[in-house]
């Protein structure tokens, strides 16, 4: 009678133990869970600063690159659809189609800024107006900013993939449904830097 007991006691003793570990395990998801989505929240204010300079630099550039309008609206448009990218990413940055649409959008709005810096080097007056250096240098400092927390996310993401990977995490992963985050990557290497402003 005293082995059953001791069987028992020990069978319990093991499920209580598997139950902590069970525990202990998807509480440690949810904060790595958490905190790359605090990573993004920075990346989105900074984003959101970035959006809010562009229609400042548009309008200065306006004046002077009259024949260039074009270039002026796709920098908007880009800026537009940046915007909105970021918003759906930012309900939920670990959706994976967000963050390649996000990344996508990023790449054409830098892809578009570069045009629009390129046409500005032939306008010597543009290039000498105060206002105009001012944004851009605001500019200049908030690309930095986004890719010191594009980082961070990125490596918090990476932490967190690998948890919910390792077995037999990914057991408790799956079960609990923590799906993948997706990093946040600007697919074409000339587009990964900061654009390269000289006034």
């Amino acid at each position: 009678m005293g082995f059953i007991l001791i069987f028992f006691g020990v069978l319990a003793l093991i499920a209580i133990i598997a139950i902590f570990y069970v525990i202990a395990q998807y509480n440690g998801l949810v904060s790595l869970r958490n905190r790359f989505k605090n990573a993004y929240a920075q990346i989105d204010v900074q984003l959101k600063r970035r959006y809010d300079l562009i229609p400042n630099l548009v309008e200065t550039a306006k004046g002077y690159l009259k024949h260039e309008r074009g270039t002026l609206e796709a920098v908007i448009a880009a800026r537009n659809a940046a915007s909105t990218a970021s918003v759906k990413a930012a309900q939920n940055p670990g959706d994976a189609t967000a963050m390649k649409e996000l990344g996508a959008s990023e790449g054409a709005l830098a892809g578009t800024l570069g045009r629009l810096f390129a046409v500005a080097e032939a306008y010597p007056d543009l290039k000498a107006n105060q206002e105009m250096m001012q944004v851009m240098e605001e500019l200049t400092s908030t690309e930095n900013k986004v890719a010191f927390a594009r980082q961070a996310y990125n490596d918090s993401v990476m932490v967190y993939n690998t948890a919910r990977e390792v077995f037999p995490t990914n057991i408790i992963a799956n079960t609990f449904n923590f799906t993948a985050a997706e990093a946040f990557v600007i697919d074409k290497p000339e587009e990964k830097e900061a654009p390269k402003v000289q006034f």
